[in-house]
């Protein structure tokens, strides 16, 4: 097989590029969102809940128009980059007033997911004003959860899609490259927690961090078509030593090699992190192996 590139896990051929360029020329009129839309439906590419994907495609078929192997209609239009240009957040107005209790008084906690419902701009707001790491805003599949304590908010979860390399992680579960790559989607990375500063409740943080690991997989089901069998995080030990996660029983794996996902020196360029994992039950391996 004559594979020209490979790209998110999936290996290009010949026969596939011979295939996009008379798919170009077929569409002569078509726009670049329109063309990798209609690649996706012809190699019937799908997220798990159903939907194509396009984004990927679009990615993978510019590394291609990059590499010369087609040539894509030029851009008609460029979208303002949310990374560099931004709107300001409104800012978020609550009660601040400080909440001291031991965690039996706090009540009932209210744990929900809230992305695309009218309670997403409190999370990103949250996140942005309170977290040190800010709100970026989120690529792939991922959760926002927002945690009230009666009518108020007192914490934040981020999840997303795992990264694709992570050594101590997948000497841990074991798996192949090829059985990685298939099944990485069942892997959940846990990018935010914040715990709003006025709330001072002692064991909190691990409380929750249990309570969201009973309700994960099945949130993930319900927006994405499949569920989750491990999570992970990573710990910056310059600001944080994971005290909430190992009371929490997560699991130090080891370090990041500091070099970040798009290292091109093999060379450590930022802080190195703790890696911590949490396997949704004793048969996470086995469903994480399978075919």
């Amino acid at each position: 097989m004559d594979v020209v590139l490979t790209h998110r896990g999936r290996a290009v051929t010949a026969t596939d590029v011979a295939a996009i360029r008379a798919l170009i020329s077929a569409h002569p009129t078509a726009s670049r969102r329109q063309l990798s839309a209609r690649l996706c439906e012809a190699w019937d590419w799908r997220q798990p809940n159903g939907a194509l994907r396009d984004m990927v495609c679009r990615s993978l078929m510019l590394a291609l128009d990059r590499a010369g192997s087609i040539v894509l209609p030029a851009v008609r239009q460029r979208p303002p980059n949310n990374v560099i240009v931004r709107r300001p957040r409104a800012q978020v107005l609550l009660d601040t007033t400080p909440i001291r209790t031991p965690l039996a008084a706090l009540g009932p906690l209210t744990i929900r997911p809230v992305r695309r419902t009218s309670a997403e701009a409190l999370y990103d707001g949250l996140i942005a004003e309170h977290h040190y790491l800010g709100y970026v805003r989120p690529v792939g599949e991922h959760l926002k959860i927002v945690v009230w304590a009666g009518e108020r908010p007192v914490a934040c979860f981020g999840w997303s899609s795992a990264p694709r390399h992570l050594g101590p992680r997948d000497r841990f579960i074991g798996w192949s490259a090829t059985t990685r790559r298939r099944n990485l989607r069942l892997l959940a990375y846990n990018t935010r927690f914040l715990i709003l500063p006025w709330v001072e409740v002692p064991h909190l943080a691990s409380h929750l961090l249990g309570r969201v690991a009973r309700s994960i997989a099945s949130d993930w089901q319900e927006a994405y078509g499949h569920p989750v069998h491990y999570l992970e995080t990573f710990v910056d030990p310059t600001r944080f030593r994971g005290t909430c996660y190992r009371a929490a029983n997560w699991l130090t794996l080891g370090w990041t090699t500091g070099r970040g996902k798009a290292d091109q020196t093999h060379r450590a360029n930022r802080p190195r992190k703790m890696v911590l994992g949490y396997p949704l039950g004793p048969r996470f391996r086995e469903r994480l192996e399978a075919t």
